[in-house]
């Protein structure tokens, strides 16, 4: 069973939330404050965190912002429908996806189950073993990188988003294929989530040694990890 942290000062919508979450078997923690929502992310375990950006004591971006400068715990954050910018900043700050409000039952699942799914395959796949690939090298069992002998820290969706690259390097991989592998959806004109992830990625990454770009973007068709 998923163990689920919602933090969301609405009352109502976090109830309704629990019944529904329950009825589709996960587990709900509840934090109607920021400041709540942050302390219990960080004292316990959680497979996902419902995190809105309007929130008190502390706001979404803050308790994402504190949380990641400790925990890479996946994060699903609940934004104002037509607010663009706020989508922007969640995900320049870390966050694995958004989804503005109000949405729909069924989409919420699917990306909570997406990104879940997400998550224990990218840990699955390689349990056993460790990649390297030039300067870097990835053990998915633990989700830790290391570039150049540093350990970078990388949320579960860049950390997905590497995996897949390395492991196709010198290949053009199409940014439909990335978004429905690495984020656990179809790439939807404007969404600019899949961009933000690796621009993200591209600035954790320490420059290589012969001064070349680790990644090439074709305008249009997508991404290769140059050899």
């Amino acid at each position: 069973m998923s163990h689920i942290l919602l933090i969301d000062d609405d009352l109502g919508l976090a109830e309704l939330l629990a019944q529904l979450l329950e009825l589709e078997g996960f587990e709900l923690t509840l934090a109607h404050d920021g400041q709540r929502g942050l302390e219990l992310a960080l004292s316990q375990s959680f497979d996902l965190i419902l995190l809105d950006v309007m929130l008190p004591q502390m706001n979404g971006f803050e308790v994402l912002k504190a949380l990641r400068a400790q925990k890479q715990t996946p994060v699903l954050m609940l934004t104002a429908r037509g607010d663009e910018i706020d989508r922007v900043v969640g995900l320049e700050i870390g966050a694995d996806d958004y989804l503005p409000k109000p949405f729909n039952d069924r989409e919420l699942i699917a990306r909570m189950k997406a990104i879940i799914r997400r998550t224990h395959n990218t840990q699955e796949e390689s349990a056993t073993s460790v990649i390297e690939f030039g300067d870097i090298k990835l053990d998915a069992s633990r989700q830790e990188v290391y570039c150049q002998e540093q350990s970078l820290i990388l949320t579960g969706t860049e950390f997905g988003l590497l995996l897949e690259m390395v492991q196709h390097a010198g290949e053009l991989i199409s940014k439909d294929l990335l978004s429905e592998k690495v984020l656990g959806k179809k790439l939807m004109p404007f969404d600019r989530s899949l961009d933000m992830h690796l621009s993200n990625l591209r600035k954790k990454l320490p420059e290589r040694s012969d001064g070349r770009p680790r990644v090439k973007t074709i305008r249009g068709k997508g991404y290769i990890w140059l050899t």
